[in-house]
């Protein structure tokens, strides 16, 4: 399944993420933090890689297409839980 979203919204989940997520959500689906990292717009290929993340030019930063939304509905699930504590 994939979801279009903006770049910056994108940025927006991760700066709001509490402190340790990137690693949790590697542990979590056996990738590098790295990759996680390049999947909210990093660009360090030599040690992670790309999960399916294009980002067409366009408004509020571009428009992003996730083909693979693992990273991003963890992202939301841990945002969904810190809102209910």
């Amino acid at each position: 399944m994939t979801k279009t979203i903006t770049f910056n919204e994108l940025r927006r989940i991760k700066d709001s993420l509490p402190d340790g997520s990137m690693h949790r959500i590697a542990d979590e689906l056996n990738v590098t933090t790295q990759t996680v990292r390049n999947y909210f717009g990093g660009s360090n290929y030599s040690f992670g890689k790309n999960c399916g993340l294009h980002i067409e030019p366009g408004p509020d930063g571009g428009i992003v297409v996730l083909d693979n939304t693992q990273i991003y509905d963890m992202a939301i699930r841990i945002l969904e839980e810190e809102n209910k504590k």
